[in-house]
């Protein structure tokens, strides 16, 4: 997928978001969700070392309240947001592009996952019994098979899709709300298009 921020860009992006307001670490992470429509959500391995950096530079300064610690911009910080106000402009169009890129790979691997899943799942119900072996074989035998067949490709789906979003969240994005309903609207079609054929 691709990435949501450029070399340099999410420091900028930082310091425009503190210039809003003061934040500790938890707030940036959940206001950089909120401005990707949740499908970013940066690691405090991410934010952290970015953030001391800034401190470094004389940009931000942090102060404790309890057990959080708050970050506020300098007035060397608001100068270069205001001096990079272009660059901002560039990174909030960026980004919109970016969640759109990644949303749109979100729900062509969701579909495409669900394609298959109706394709092996038809095929499944609709494949007739093995060849009768002797007179004595029992249909009722061939049936149980082809479950066992059905139960092992759902559970390969499952674990495959499972890996595949959870490596997604891992890498710092997110699911939109939209991706999952789409989970939810393929299942259901492939269910329904099953018990279709089963009925015959």
């Amino acid at each position: 997928m691709p990435p949501v921020f450029s070399h340099g860009d999410l420091r900028l992006y930082l310091l425009s978001l503190l210039d809003e307001a003061p934040r500790h670490g938890y707030d940036l992470m959940q206001a950089l969700s909120d401005r990707t429509g949740g499908t970013y959500t940066p690691s405090a391995g991410t934010i952290y070392p970015r953030l001391s950096k800034l401190e470094e530079e004389g940009l931000v300064t942090k102060t404790v309240d309890g057990r959080k610690t708050v970050y506020e911009i300098t007035d060397a910080g608001r100068a270069e947001v205001a001096s990079r106000s272009g660059d901002l402009a560039g990174i909030e169009a960026g980004l919109a592009d970016s969640v759109r890129l990644i949303a749109d790979e979100v729900r062509a691997g969701v579909r495409e996952a669900m394609r298959s899943l109706q394709a092996d799942l038809a095929a499944a119900s609709a494949a007739p019994s093995r060849p009768a072996a002797s007179p004595s074989t029992d249909p009722r035998a061939a049936a149980r098979e082809q479950v066992r067949r059905a139960d092992e490709l759902l559970a390969q789906f499952r674990a495959g899709l499972r890996a595949d979003l959870r490596g997604h969240v891992a890498r710092g994005g997110d699911l939109a709300a939209s991706v999952v309903d789409d989970l939810k609207t393929a299942l259901d079609e492939t269910a329904e298009a099953v018990r279709r054929a089963m009925r015959g």
